[in-house]
């Protein structure tokens, strides 16, 4: 694909939409068909209870880091300008934001991508929350929570460039990475094997990572074809679904980017699998206190999204594959504090099981 001519007709920002739209798309009819689930594999880890969730979820992360560092050592790929490696970071907002995102991916009972795609598949619990979501990160932003996210962020900062790269700060280089990540994909096809995971959801799961991967290669094949600065990114969504949400208020005052076109990309694509599956059903609230739990926990991955710079898929799996340090400090507070509040608050639940279709 010529992208000089496809930037002359659509613009960078088009362009970059309509990029997102399909990769969005991808992820997310891979991601439903898959289950993947952040929260579903951290309950299912910390229950002591290792089986298809974590299988799932640990060959999305492995397959992500395996291309992603496959394309770097290609010379397809340069994600050293990427935010999460080349400006300054905070590791007190990483720290403290991925607490409470996984305190409130628990509340919720799913992370933000889990949300938006059992939303396309009627889970209107799922939509309320990802709407609050949207609006706590929005307000963590540049609204009433913006100070509070400031000051928070002011506390333990690092440098751009060499300070963020978790490689550079233990003295390794890519292939080192590319090794880390085959050695977790051998550990995710064992746990796989185990569990009995239906190989269709290996290609799924694989596939959700793939997602990951092409974000990055995408939008760095665009910002080198194209003469005006373009942003190198990959799939999040925190920050994505807030400008997502301002886009659709007031479309004067946003731009077309990648993220415009993610959100409704990973709708539509969860969407065709749960039509096509025939797995569209409409889900609600039980009573007035489940409500009052997701809305409270909505609002903590809000803020916690944009205080750590990411969601449990775009730090914990897309910075994760570029090895930034600020991400994988969210990604390890993230579990922690999933398994801390599932203690809390879900005590007295029976472990989770393995099954065709894990509850919701």
């Amino acid at each position: 694909m010529d992208l000089t001519a496809a930037i002359d007709r659509l613009g960078e920002g088009g362009l970059l939409a309509l990029g997102g739209l399909v990769i969005g798309a991808m992820f997310g009819f891979v991601a439903q068909r898959s289950r993947f689930c952040l929260r579903a594999a951290a309950i299912e880890f910390w229950h002591g209870h290792v089986d298809r969730k974590v299988a799932v979820w640990l060959m999305a992360f492995a397959t992500a880091v395996v291309w992603t560092q496959a394309l770097i050592l290609s010379g397809a790929l340069d994600v050293s300008e990427a935010r999460q490696l080349a400006q300054r970071g905070s590791l007190s907002g990483a720290a403290i934001g991925g607490l409470c995102f996984g305190a409130g991916m628990i509340m919720t009972r799913g992370c933000a991508s889990r949300l938006l795609v059992l939303s396309a598949t009627g889970n209107l619990r799922a939509l309320l929350s990802g709407l609050v979501m949207a609006v706590a990160a929005q307000s963590a932003m540049r609204g009433a929570l913006a100070p509070l996210r400031e000051a928070i962020t002011g506390w333990w900062t690092i440098d751009g460039a060499g300070a963020r790269d978790l490689l550079v700060v233990l003295g390794l280089d890519h292939r080192h990475a590319l090794a880390f990540g085959l050695v977790w994909c051998g550990a995710a096809y064992a746990y796989a094997l185990r569990s009995r995971l239906p190989w269709g959801m290996w290609f799924t799961a694989s596939g959700v990572g793939g997602a990951v991967a092409l974000g990055w290669l995408f939008t760095y094949l665009v910002s080198q074809a194209s003469f005006a600065p373009v942003r190198l990114t990959s799939i999040t969504f925190t920050g994505p679904s807030a400008d997502t949400l301002m886009f659709v208020l007031d479309q004067t005052r946003m731009m077309w980017n990648f993220d415009i076109g993610l959100v409704p990309g990973v709708f539509l694509g969860s969407l065709a699998a749960a039509l096509l599956f025939r797995e569209f059903e409409l889900v609600g609230f039980r009573d007035g206190q489940s409500m009052r739990r997701y809305i409270a926990g909505a609002v903590l991955m809000g803020f916690g999204g944009m205080l750590a710079g990411g969601c449990a898929v775009g730090a914990g799996v897309s910075g994760g594959a570029i090895f930034a340090v600020t991400a994988w400090v969210t990604l390890i507070a993230i579990w922690a504090a999933a398994g801390i509040t599932d203690r809390l608050l879900d005590a007295d639940e029976a472990p989770v099981v393995a099954s065709p279709r894990p509850a919701e």
